[in-house]
């Protein structure tokens, strides 16, 4: 497991954030030394410029018209096609899009194609729509919860996040029961490679869905049920036309993906600082009203996805600072949401903190997370129901040492922040 970093010894001018995996276990030292050199500031490695200050990130998040998703998932790898030359680069960013890995999925879009296909989604994922399937969500936690509750003991990603999250999608997408374990089997073999420090990144990581989730829009369309599935089916673009299958498909692969990789890591910090602070666990059960701003201040506090891409399709400027056409900007939301200049005391994990939603943990303008109500949801009723089930939350001594000198070990992407485990041990309620 990996083991607390001494940044005494870390040059941070010379560290390559996105191949060393020395910055794993703890990048917000890092964060904290690019802006305190600027905001905006580029790495020395892959020509990147990482925005770590709040404003600036909500800048360029909020212009869409200068800077383009085509790489948002993939950053600099395998980076741009082609080289990218002259003071517009917008005509070589539509000619080589179809180049780029995750080329078909919804983050990677631009407008007006992204608006028409996210607009699929947006009209599914509503509050009601939540609301009605709270039920559903509080019994598949206690579904997954009765698998290891009598044991006292846990590994809570693989024994309740993961299956958790999946299940959560499956039903809420209308996946055939008898089709959820094969699917769930083929998804935890594909988890955690995009970010990767290791290996390369597949152009369609996500093509290992299509065929099956396109025999279920094709049934839906002509059988129509009560589920997200049906409503995606039958859902049409702006202009009244009916997208083809595939176009649906993908906004349903990129939820089903997504939406559990964000929450697990969301599910794992909660439940993290709970089992550290004992004085959160007497919070959150006498108050469970408090439950909601714990998890925006969890999402602020250790962001499920360290950053985002985009591509400067003009010479620009960001804080004062230049970006030529063509250069590749990492938002880094986990750097952005330890900004004092707007979060006091960042680094203390203030369950009440009163500006905790305005985090950046699903990213900001047209591409925020369109599941973040979901993982919202999943996080409050996860907590919720284990709460109710669980006394004297605690962390393993067994598999992370002592309080005081805790092992954990964090997923080794650029991209993606969690815990790979989390080993708990509790006394079943009840």
């Amino acid at each position: 497991m990996s083991e607390a970093v001494d940044f005494d010894n870390v040059d941070f001018e010379t560290v390559d954030f996105f191949r060393d995996d020395t910055l794993i276990p703890d990048p917000y030292p890092y964060f904290d030394y690019l802006r305190a050199q600027c905001p905006v500031q580029p790495e020395p490695h892959h020509n990147v410029v990482m925005v770590t200050g709040y404003d600036e990130a909500c800048e360029i998040y909020s212009d869409a018209e200068t800077f383009s998703s085509c790489l948002s998932v993939s950053g600099p790898f395998p980076g741009f096609p082609v080289p990218l030359v002259g003071d517009d680069v917008s005509e070589l960013i539509e000619k080589h899009r179809d180049e780029l890995p995750f080329s078909d999925q919804l983050p990677t879009m631009d407008p007006p194609m992204h608006r028409d296909h996210r607009g699929l989604l947006m009209k599914l994922l509503t509050p009601a729509r939540l609301r009605e399937n709270e039920a559903a969500m509080a019994a598949l936690a206690d579904r997954q919860i009765d698998t290891f509750i009598e044991s006292g003991r846990c590994e809570l990603v693989a024994d309740f996040a993961n299956p958790f999250t999946f299940f959560i999608i499956a039903n809420l997408l209308g996946v055939p029961d008898q089709d959820q374990q094969d699917i769930h089997e083929q998804f935890k073999s594909r988890k955690g490679t995009v970010g990767s420090t290791k290996g390369a990144m597949g152009h369609s990581p996500l093509a290992y869905l299509y065929d099956l989730l396109s025999t279920y829009v094709e049934d839906r369309r002509k059988t129509p049920r009560a589920d997200v599935m049906t409503g995606m089916a039958q859902a049409t673009f702006e202009d009244g036309s009916l997208p083809e299958v595939i176009d649906v498909v993908r906004v349903a692969a990129n939820l089903f993906a997504a939406g559990q990789e964000t929450t697990v890591r969301l599910l794992g910090t909660a439940l993290q600082l709970i089992a550290e602070r004992p004085e959160l666990q007497d919070l959150l059960r006498s108050d469970t009203a408090a439950i909601p701003n714990f998890v925006e201040e969890c999402l602020r506090y250790e962001s499920p996805v360290k950053g985002d891409f985009r591509l400067a399709r003009v010479n620009t400027k960001v804080g004062g600072v230049d970006i030529p056409a063509g250069t590749i900007v990492m938002v880094v939301n986990g750097g952005a949401n330890h900004d004092q200049r707007k979060f006091t005391s960042p680094k203390e994990f203030q369950p009440d903190r009163p500006n905790a939603r305005q985090h950046l943990a699903f990213g900001r303008g047209i591409h925020t997370c369109p599941g973040g109500p979901l993982a919202r949801a999943e996080g409050r009723v996860s907590l919720e129901r284990i709460l109710a089930r669980a006394d004297d939350i605690r962390i393993s001594e067994q598999h992370h040492g002592p309080a005081g000198a805790r092992r954990y070990e964090y997923v080794p992407t650029y991209i993606l922040r969690g815990l790979r485990e989390l080993h708990l041990e509790f006394t079943p309620k009840g």
